[in-house]
Formats: C-alpha cells, sequence, structure tokens
C-alpha cells in the first residue's frame, strides 16, 4: 500500500467544513485525552507500591507532566510507582514525546487504513511540516528512527545500570531512561537527586547527553543533515565541507549554530562560575568539572535531569539555567521551551535594525516577515503566561522568587528542573503548574495554527494607510 497516496476528498469530507474540528482543537483533545488516560491509571491500587488510590490531583499532575514530558513530580517515580506505575509513565513519555498523531498513523499504517486527508493537515502541524504531501511517509521514518536511537541509548546505559542493578533490571533501567532522555521528559528512577550519584560518570553523562541533543534538534534537522551527509560521502571528490554545510537549508544550520553556542556557551559559563564552588564543582577532578558542567548546559533545554545539586548553585548560575529553559530545543523535536530558531530570528533582526537594514538576511537568505512576527508573538505570549502564573505563585506558595521563578519556567518549558519545591505546591500551585506544562507543551502551536488560518482568511491581503509612531 502507498502510504503517500492523497486522498481525493474534499475538506467537506474529511471534516474540514464549517464547524468542524480544526487540526489544532484536536491536537488539544488528543493530548488531553492521553492525559486523562494516564491520570486514571495512576490512580489504580495496582499503579503503587502500597497499593494505594493516588489522589486525583497527583495523578492528574504525574500524567501531565509525562505526556508534556516535562519530568516535574510531586511523588517519586522510583519509591513511590508501581512497575505497572512506571510502564504508564514510560508509555505517555514515548507517545507524548512522539506526538499522538505519529502514534495514530503508525497504527493506521499497520492495520492498512486509509490516512484522510484531515489527519494529515493534523500531522503536518504537530510536526511543524511543510506540506502534507509525503508528511505520512515521514512520520514513520521517524518512528524507526526515534526507535533505533532509544535502542542505541539503552544499549549505551546498560553498561552502567547492568553492572549495578543486574541483567533483568538494567536492561530495563537501561530502556527507561533512554526513552525519558530522548524524549526530553527527565523522569528517573535513580532516587530523590536525580542523576547525582552519576556525576563522576563519563560514560553514563555522555550518553545521556547525546540522546537529550538528538532529541531536542527536530526531526527535519535529523533528515536534512542525512542527506547532505549522504550526498557529501557519495560525492566526497566535488564537495569540501563548506560546501556542503551551505547546502543545508537555512532552517537547519541555524538550528545546529544556535544548538552548539548554546551548549558551549553554557558549558563555559557553569565551569567557571562553579568552578571553586565547593557544593558543585569545587571537590570534582577537572575532567569531571568539564563533564558535569557540559551536563549542565545541556540539560535544562529541556531534559528535566540534574548531576549537580540545583540548590546549591551560585544565584548567577540559577539565573542562567532559567535561560537556557525558557528557550529550550529546537522545533519539532521533543523539546520545549519558545525555541532555538525564534531566539534566533529576532537576534539577526535586532542586528539588521541596528545595522540599518530593512531585510532580514543571513547565509544570503532573507527572513519573512510573517516568520518575525510569529517569533515575536510566541515569545510576547511566553512572557506574558510566565509572568502571569509566577505572580500566582508568589501569593499561593512558601517559596522564594528565584523557587517560584524556576518552578514556572521549567514547567512553561517542559523542563521538569526544580529547586525542590514541587512536592509541597498548594492545590492552586499544582493545578498553575498543570496549566503551565500543557500550554507550553501545545499552546504555541496552537497560536502557530491560528496565526496561518487567519493569515489564510485574508488572502487579498487588505492594506491600511502607514503612520509612525514613537518608540524606545
Amino acid at each position: 500500500m502507498e502510504v503517500d497516496k492523497i486522498d481525493n476528498f474534499t475538506d467537506k469530507e474529511n471534516g474540514l467544513g464549517k464547524g468542524k474540528f480544526g487540526p489544532a482543537q484536536i491536537l488539544i483533545f488528543g493530548f488531553l485525552g492521553l492525559i486523562i488516560i494516564g491520570t486514571i491509571l495512576l490512580m489504580l491500587p495496582i499503579s503503587t507500591n502500597d497499593g494505594v488510590i493516588t489522589p486525583f490531583l497527583d495523578a492528574l499532575f504525574t500524567a501531565t507532566s509525562a505526556v508534556c514530558v516535562t519530568g516535574l513530580v510531586v511523588e517519586n517515580t522510583l519509591a513511590y510507582w508501581s512497575v505497572f506505575g512506571k510502564c504508564v509513565i514510560i508509555t505517555c513519555i514515548q507517545i507524548g514525546g512522539l506526538g499522538f498523531m505519529t502514534l495514530v498513523s503508525m497504527i493506521f499504517v499497520i492495520m492498512g487504513k486509509r490516512i484522510t486527508l484531515k489527519n494529515r493537515l493534523i500531522m503536518q502541524e504537530a510536526l511543524s511540516f511543510n506540506t502534507p504531501s509525503g508528511v505520512v511517509r515521514f512520520t514513520m521514518l521517524i518512528i524507526k528512527l526515534t526507535l533505533l536511537i532509544e535502542g542505541i541509548g539503552a544499549l549505551l546505559l546498560s553498561f552502567v545500570f547492568v553492572t549495578e542493578y543486574g541483567f533483568v533490571k538494567g536492561i530495563l533501567y537501561s530502556i527507561f531512561h533512554s526513552i525519558s532522555a530522548f524524549c526530553n521528559a527527565g523522569f528517573d528512577l535513580v532516587g530523590s537527586n536525580s542523576l547525582v550519584p552519576y556525576v563522576k560518570n563519563e560514560w553514563f553523562s555522555y550518553s545521556i547527553m547525546i540522546l537529550i541533543i538528538l532529541g531536542g534538534l527536530g526531526y527535519s534537522v535529523w533528515l536534512d543533515t542525512y542527506q547532505t551527509l549522504k550526498l557529501k560521502f557519495n560525492l566526497s571528490d566535488q564537495f569540501t565541507w563548506r560546501q556542503t554545510f551551505y547546502k543545508l537549508s537555512l532552517h537547519t544550520k541555524l538550528v545546529w549554530i544556535l544548538s552548539l553556542l548554546l551548549i558551549f556557551g553554557g558549558f563555559i559559563f557553569f565551569f567557571i562560575a562553579e568552578y571553586n564552588n565547593p557544593d558543585t564543582l569545587g571537590t570534582l577532578s577537572l575532567s569531571d568539572k568539564i563533564t558535569a558542567a557540559m551536563f549542565q548546559s545541556v540539560s535544562p533545554r529541556t531534559a528535566g535531569f540534574n548531576t549537580l545539586p540545583l540548590d546549591k548553585l551560585t544565584t548567577g548560575s540559577k539565573l542562567v539555567t532559567v535561560i537556557l529553559m525558557f528557550i529550550g530545543g529546537s522545533p519539532a523535536g521533543t523539546a520545549g521551551g519558545i525555541k532555538t530558531v525564534t531566539v534566533g530570528v529576532l537576534i539577526l533582526c535586532a542586528f539588521s535594525v541596528l545595522k540599518g537594514n530593512s531585510n532580514v538576511v543571513v547565509f544570503k537568505k532573507k527572513i519573512g516577515i510573517d516568520q518575525i512576527l510569529k517569533s515575536l508573538t510566541i515569545i510576547t505570549i511566553a512572557i506574558l503566561i510566565v509572568t502571569t502564573a509566577l505572580t500566582i505563585l508568589t501569593f499561593t506558595e512558601d517559596a522564594s522568587f528565584m523557587e517560584l521563578l524556576f518552578e514556572t519556567v521549567s514547567a512553561f518549558a517542559t523542563v521538569g528542573l526544580t529547586l525542590g519545591i514541587t512536592s509541597s505546591l498548594s492545590i492552586t500551585g499544582k493545578i498553575v503548574i498543570i496549566a503551565l506544562m500543557f500550554i507550553g507543551r501545545l499552546g504555541l502551536i496552537t497560536i502557530g495554527v491560528a496565526l496561518v488560518v487567519r493569515a489564510a482568511r485574508n488572502p487579498a491581503g487588505l492594506q491600511y494607510p502607514e503612520e509612525k509612531i514613537l518608540v524606545g
């Protein structure tokens, strides 16, 4: 069967007519459905080690954190949840990381079902794909690559976990942490201190870091990078590495450059800021300091693991961690945040204005005004959401401003790092964090879809007279 043969149905036949749910609404209801199912399963006595019924709000919090691949928890994952509960959590993480439409597409293909145009449009929005054509094939490729990378990650981690926990338990732990790292979820089975016990284990730390980075790059970047490298190796005599780099799409180039700048920039900062801190890097050897500082730079975007005690970081390091969490990973990946390219576009725009240029040009390519406006909208709304939630928490929670800021940004950016206040949140606080995790995972997608739809409703491009105002 040709899975990419587009059905010749009209919009009305595909449920895209007036009064029908659009792609954005279906994405929201799909994730809500996953969260509700996860909540119900986690409330069952079989889901806990003590056989008790988990309170609804705690189960909802955990399910939301798993489906939205965040990692904030009100109960210790290792101690509280049974094997069944842990399986529910990791399943929610896997589906939430890939997106429920990816799962639906895989089931349809396996069953030989025809994938309608409406479903293709939903998949297109969920994956930030340019066109419905080819999106099913792209989705199946994502699934295969994800399973391959998670399998390799589990193999790498098994060298640590099997030695420590035995073969069966070690393999299960390896699979759990590989999926959690690749999906940028931040759930772990180590204990109450995240991955702090492995701060001196370079093999373990770099394996986790590689999984986090691969998950956060974005699926389209994988494909473009792979195809470009394949061309280079097949025609190595005709292309230099510089020419190969320029053959990458503008999006891929920006993602790689911005990601590397954030990773190594963050590493340099944490290495210097924490070098003599006796509670973090101070007592480690030079190689361990390098590894731990690199991990602290990679994880906030947006994995939620930590090998250093976060509450012991200097104030400057906590602030930089908040900034890294807010930026997050790259579009169309498993990471959260406002995304690297969003920030990159506005930085490029600022430089263009300072240079007196009316157009934003990079690598001899012009960035459209619509992309600039969308980036500005995303950042503005993100700041408003975080500020509103933070203000509410300052009234409801007994914690310092830095702890609340850290928690708020961590939830919105679906990171999962905390300074230790998650389990002590009030009922209102938990509801606010749940809402932030959900909005952070889906809200900005909805905004993007709304912008596209609204632009499509005005194809004539109605123009109004221009008048200057004073700014700055």
